[in-house]
């Protein structure tokens, strides 16, 4: 078989020596002619005023196995990210400026969402205070507090000690004292008025 020669020599060495790769070693032996014009003419058979040349087998590579790869990494690392970044939303009770007339009792309370995990810790202080709280609730009573206005915090630490929850709230207590201008005080009965002269 003989190929293109002159102008379309070097695309037809192209697509030759290509074929010529895919094909075995038994048929590397492939033979060339100079043209008067500097082009060559390739063919797998003898050609006048040729020679024959010798095409090496193409060289191979074969990569090397790829590293086995540890698909619960990630998963571990976003779990751990988000264990690092992770916040209650949480909100404190009693309302902001709200207000108790003669309490015997004012609670504080915390809503978590979601709920309070294993391991964090809840504390509250009253008035830069912090209340007891050894069973770790969400809630603690305030017993008979004094009148006047006060301030709450609350604050959830994880089991590392980060806080992942932080509120305050300010409420009032009012009471009623024997001395209070509201108070109501009893009067004083009115004497009977005189009777009136009967005429005669």
């Amino acid at each position: 078989m003989e190929l293109f020669s002159g102008p379309m020599a070097r695309a037809s060495l192209v697509i030759f020596i290509g074929s010529l790769l895919a094909t075995s070693a038994a048929l590397a032996t492939t033979y060339v002619r100079v043209e008067k014009d500097g082009t060559k003419t390739y063919s797998d058979r003898p050609l006048p005023g040729g020679q024959a040349i010798d095409i090496q087998p193409a060289q191979t590579y074969s990569a090397p196995a790829a590293p086995s790869v540890d698909r619960t990494r990630p998963a571990e690392e976003q779990s751990l990210m988000e264990a690092a970044n992770f916040r209650y939303q949480c909100a404190l009770s009693p309302r902001f400026d709200e207000t108790f007339q003669n309490p015997e009792t004012v609670t504080l309370s915390v809503a978590l969402t979601p709920g309070l995990r294993s391991g964090d810790q809840v504390n509250f202080s009253f008035d830069g205070t912090q209340v007891q709280n050894d069973e770790n609730l969400t809630s603690a009573p305030l017993t008979f507090p004094d009148r006047g206005t006060h301030t709450a915090t609350v604050r959830v630490t994880d089991r590392y000690g980060k806080t992942v929850c932080d509120a305050n709230t300010t409420f009032h207590v009012l009471r009623t004292n024997l001395n209070s201008p509201s108070r109501p005080v009893n009067p004083r009965p009115r004497p009977p008025s005189p009777p009136r002269p009967t005429p005669h």
